[in-house]
């Protein structure tokens, strides 16, 4: 892009008086008039002098507002500017710019620019197709040339140097550490209406190939980075919702300003600036150039961050989008670039650069086949996508890979080659992904989750495991996984043995998205009855430390046969049948009503003798039951990436609704009871513009045969330290029991919009969040047995408890009042040092209960942007 202005310019630097520190983002303009523009990063600024405008102002909030004259003969003026924060009683009161959206030419042109955006949509044609081709790359950024001499990694090892490049954007010296291109066709239909991507070629290269997950690390960068239309209204970047200054809500959220008349490639453009009402809001800063004719087209934009915007770990963004005129007479977004320079301890990690390179070609608007419509789901692979050749890249590739781009290869080979490096991916690996590979390349087992290999329970006391499982270089159909566990307390032993078949091929794991397989799993082990609702494994060794004692366990027998289809449109289907065995452990006891009323006439005749009858003849040693269930999940826009031990999802917006009916036989395989369940869940986040997002959890369910209680439905109990969503914090093992619940959870992460605003506490980033959950539950007179008529039921047990000193057992689980919810808040402080959660959670009911927890600490360790 070159420009030209076409009036006389004043031009200088603004600084801070006091310490002499650039002031990036002031707002200079000719009041009333509507012309404007900001200083940059470097409090650099430009502005055209305009004849007869004679006073030009310099105002930021906590500066005092300066009007200083100007005339034709006005080149330089480089301005300082004063403090006016004044303490007065505690109160902070500085002094704001004058900005009126009211006849003001800036606003009344972006009204224009926004009007105009319907006749630049391609959605308006019957057809269209284009190919897109993208560039990401990886490196670490900013090395400096005295690094390169004294540092001992390049003296010792000269490769690295030859890695470094200079970046053309910042002109700083960066070392590439990974590539990775992608072809895709898009496809447009207008009537009926569809779209379809075609991933025609995948290209992969660096540091992501040592990890065999490497996939996630692209996977996280297209999240992240996501690709952006400045005509939406919204779009979603760093996983945050941004306004676009082209939009209806960018009007108000936005500051605009009109700099200067300029030419951008030969066109003739108005030269807009913006920025956002409170800099620490999610917004940008940045450029619009716009066609200076009646279309009022975006001929180029410019995007940045605001330094003071509560992003984590990123320095300084780029975007750079580019449209033109195709030779059909369509405007179109042909060029998008993007470059984010991050950092996290940056004297200690350094900082790191993503440059995304994004172009647009080979537009048609002829017919398209309904041959290329007919598959379900919005994207295809191609089955030979990732085996192009170099001649099909130098057909396609619309950008040069730079020298360390194209000798990517060769550098990694050169870096596995250093002595010892293996050990310390061995180490690394073990860190990030919890596994260790039986092979340096190409593993086809592999061992793990390492942080389950040593743990204690209240039935196993000290634990321990070994695990492993088969990757889909043993076979990309069929995989196996086991453990096999042994407590030194109960002297057991504990196993796990699963088969799974692939119906798709597989790259590395069997969840690799989508899943259609058939699972066989059979398993022995002790089960707390709230471990089915953590999302970690029961092993891990940091959700082992409960917040309470907890001794009420099974030992559950599991044989599963499980059925999953997963489409792209994000429904997913579960077809399962279980067979199941549980059997009382530790200080959980199984006792029929009629069983307790047996045992209570002995002790009368005294047929029997003592006070602690948690093992006692008239027990129930075990139950059997034999089920089939039929889940559906729906979840469009869901992405997520694989990781060794589970599927984490990465897009939280994407909203998620559940249904599942249960069917248990009695005399299948020995099946004590016939019973049918159902339960349904919806979640959907909420953002809420510049004050955060906040997210909604609702669940139901009902129980609707006669059971015995454990076969009633448990609220999810979270018993660790360790934050889990979708779980209550504060309620016991067991402690209420239902067969009809309903639960909310509604959280505001409110993205430190208050925190930002007091002084001491915005250089912190620290983040507000506020929390509701509730209970609703009841049990229904057939399976409540404090009641009379079910003294002596045959079916209904006791619920769990303890028995004292004396001999009086004491009920550790209790029935709801229906007309009285279960609620617990929470008021926590997020993105401590940028990592860590801290919660207070405090009981606000059923406190007379003598299992209530009343408060309580939780915390987790979560990087978020």
């Amino acid at each position: 892009m070159w420009t030209v202005s076409l009036c006389a310019q004043i031009h200088g630097t603004v600084t801070d008086s006091e310490t002499g520190d650039p002031i990036p983002y002031l707002n200079i303009y000719y009041d009333g008039k509507g012309v404007g523009t900001i200083t940059d990063m470097d409090g650099n600024y430009t502005i055209d002098y305009r004849p007869g405008w004679n006073k030009l102002t310099f105002s930021m909030v906590g500066y005092s507002t300066r009007v200083i004259e100007v005339n034709a003969k006005t080149r330089k003026l480089d301005v300082k500017m004063a403090s006016d924060l004044v303490l007065d009683e505690v109160i902070v009161k500085p002094r704001r710019e004058k900005y009126s959206r009211k006849h003001n030419p800036a606003v009344e042109m972006m009204k224009k620019v926004i009007a105009s955006k319907r006749r630049t949509n391609l959605d308006q044609k019957d057809y269209y197709r284009y190919n897109k081709y993208q560039k990401i790359t990886l490196a670490v950024n900013d090395i400096t040339p005295d690094s390169l001499k004294e540092s001992w990694l390049f003296r010792k090892y000269p490769f690295f140097r030859e890695q470094v490049e200079p970046c053309e954007v910042t002109n700083k010296l960066i070392l590439p550490l990974s590539v990775d291109e992608t072809l895709t066709e898009r496809v447009y239909r207008k009537e009926p209406h569809s779209e379809k991507d075609y991933i025609r070629g995948m290209n992969s290269s660096g540091v992501n190939e040592i990890f065999n997950t490497g996939d996630m690390l692209t996977t996280v960068l297209k999240d992240v980075f996501q690709d952006i239309d400045i005509y939406e209204d919204r779009f979603r970047f760093l996983q945050y919702p941004f306004d676009s200054p082209v939009s209806e809500a960018g009007i108000n959220f936005y500051k605009f300003y009109i700099m200067d008349t300029v030419y951008v490639d030969k066109d003739k453009c108005f030269h807009l600036s913006f920025v956002p009402n409170n800099p620490q809001d999610f917004g940008f800063t940045g450029h619009l150039y716009i066609l200076a004719d009646s279309t009022y087209r975006v001929k180029e934009s410019k995007l940045n961050l605001p330094k003071k915007t509560d992003i984590n770990f990123v320095d300084n963004m780029i975007i750079d989008q580019r449209f033109g005129e195709l030779p059909t007479g369509e405007w179109t977004l042909l060029e998008d670039d993007m470059l984010c320079e991050l950092s996290y301890l940056k004297k200690v990690l350094g900082s790191f650069q993503v440059r995304r390179t994004t172009r647009y070609f080979d537009f048609s608007f002829a017919e398209i086949p309904d041959e290329m419509f007919k598959r379900k789901g919005r994207e295809f692979k191609d089955f030979n996508a990732m085996m192009r050749d170099e001649d099909y890249w130098k057909q396609y590739r619309q950008e040069e890979l730079t020298k360390s781009e194209d000798r990517m290869g060769n550098f990694v080979n050169q870096l596995s080659q250093i002595k010892g490096f293996k050990y310390i991916m061995v180490g690394l690996k073990a860190l990030i992904e919890s596994y260790v590979e039986t092979s340096a390349k190409n593993s086809k087992v592999d061992i793990g989750p390492v942080n389950t290999m040593i743990t204690s329970n209240y039935v196993d006391g000290l634990r321990l495991r070994g695990s492993f499982q088969t990757t889909a270089n043993l076979n990309p159909h069929w995989f196996f996984k086991g453990y096999y566990a042994y407590g030194f307390k109960d002297h057991r032993s504990k196993y796990m043995g699963e088969l799974e078949y692939s119906f798709n091929k597989k790259e590395y794991l069997p969840r690799e998205y989508p899943k259609n397989s058939l699972t066989f799993t059979y398993q022995y082990d002790n089960m707390l009855p709230s471990d089915k609702f953590i999302n970690a494994d029961k092993d891990n060794m940091f959700t082992a430390f409960k917040v309470c004692t907890v001794d009420q366990y099974n030992y559950e027998r599991k044989a599963t046969l499980k059925y999953e289809l997963e489409r792209e449109s994000g429904l997913k289907t579960t077809a399962m049948v279980r067979y199941a065995n549980y059997e009382p452990c530790g200080e959980l006891f199984y006792r029929t009503m009629a069983g307790e009323t047996a045992l209570q006439s002995a002790l009368d005749n005294q047929q029997v003798t003592g006070n602690n009858w948690v093992k006692s003849p008239f027990n129930t040693h075990d139950i059997t039951v034999a089920e089939m269930s039929l889940a559906l999940r729906y979840a469009p826009g869901e992405t997520f990436v694989n990781t060794k031990q589970r599927r984490l999802p990465v897009n939280l917006d994407a909203p998620v609704f559940t249904l599942q009916h249960t069917v248990a036989l009695k005399g299948i395989l020995g099946a004590d009871y016939a019973y049918q369940m159902t339960e349904a869940s919806a979640y959907k986040r909420f953002w809420l513009s510049s004050w955060g997002n906040v997210d909604v959890h609702l669940k139901g369910g009902i129980q609707w045969n006669k059971v015995p209680f454990p076969l009633l439905i448990m609220p999810a109990a979270n018993l660790s330290y360790i934050i889990q969503d979708g779980t209550f914090n504060l309620i016991n093992n067991m402690e209420f029991l239902n067969d009809r619940y309903a639960s909310l959870d509604v959280s505001w992460n409110m993205q430190g919009k208050i925190f930002n605003r007091i002084p001491l506490l915005k250089k912190l980033k620290w983040r507000e969040f506020i929390g509701v959950k509730c209970l609703w539950g009841t049990l229904t007179d057939k399976n409540n047995p404090f009641l009379e008529k079910n003294r002596d039921d045959a079916t209904l047990m006791m619920f769990p408890g303890h028995y004292d000193t004396d001999g009086v057992y004491r009920y550790s689980s209790s029935v709801m009042d229906p007309k009285k919810p279960y609620v617990e808040i929470t008021a926590g402080i997020h993105n401590i040092f940028k990592l860590l959660h801290v919660e207070y959670v405090h009981r606000l009911n059923y406190n007379e209960l003598p299992t209530a927890n009343k408060w309580g600490i939780r915390f987790m360790i979560r990087t978020v942007f």
